[in-house]
């Protein structure tokens, strides 16, 4: 008789805690915030990164939606002024990317560096995290450019406190069967190595927002 009052009590306080997590669960709202990469440049409704990041999580198990604020041709500059007004309130954490065109465009890597800090600080004055995606220089700009702006994406990360996903096109950059005719702008199939790549890195920033913001 004790061992079924206990066990009845113990399905009680089970059923009791699956309800308690439930009502704390809440969906995770994320921007991705960049220039064409971000966009889907050419690419069918749906198919863009943030679409397809967001289906991957959710076959996960992660309550998560992506909202796409990507505009094609934004260099950091845009992207600052923009900033506010393209994330609004009630996002959790931003996936930024930005310096893709200001590399293609030969913007100093030091005017980059420092609109990008503006970005994550005032993302971050507004309580929503950061994820920053990084980029890298493309060789017809040479060395002594790709060694001023290839690392400014380590530095803001370590002064923001942020997490960092080293290059955005992982995988895709050195392969032309995985990107548009223009040889810049990844292919569906791109898409799909670029969120099989990031993927991992993604759920463990959507933890560190679950985890701070319940």
């Amino acid at each position: 008789m004790r061992f079924k009052v206990a066990a009845l009590q113990f399905t009680v306080i089970a059923v009791s805690l699956l309800f308690a997590a439930g009502a704390n669960a809440r969906t995770i709202n994320l921007v991705g915030f960049g220039d064409s990469l971000m966009a889907g440049y050419q690419l069918p409704p749906g198919d863009g990164f943030p679409e397809k990041l967001q289906a991957a999580l959710k076959a996960k198990g992660l309550d998560v939606t992506i909202a796409n604020a990507g505009v094609s041709g934004d260099t950091t500059t845009a992207g600052l002024a923009r900033i506010d007004w393209s994330v609004p309130d009630g996002t959790d954490g931003v996936i930024l990317e930005l310096g893709a065109n200001d590399a293609l465009r030969g913007i100093p890597p030091a005017e980059s560096e420092k609109n990008l800090d503006q970005m994550i600080a005032r993302l971050k004055e507004r309580g929503i995290a950061v994820l920053l995606v990084g980029m890298m220089a493309p060789p017809n700009m040479g060395a002594d450019y790709a060694a001023r702006f290839n690392p400014i994406y380590r530095k803001l990360s370590e002064k923001h406190g942020v997490p960092l996903y080293a290059f955005f096109l992982d995988g895709v950059a050195l392969d032309a069967g995985l990107k548009l005719e223009d040889g810049m702008h990844p292919n569906t199939q791109g898409i799909n190595v670029m969120v099989g790549k990031m993927e991992a890195d993604v759920t463990n920033f959507v933890g560190t927002i679950s985890t701070v913001k319940k």
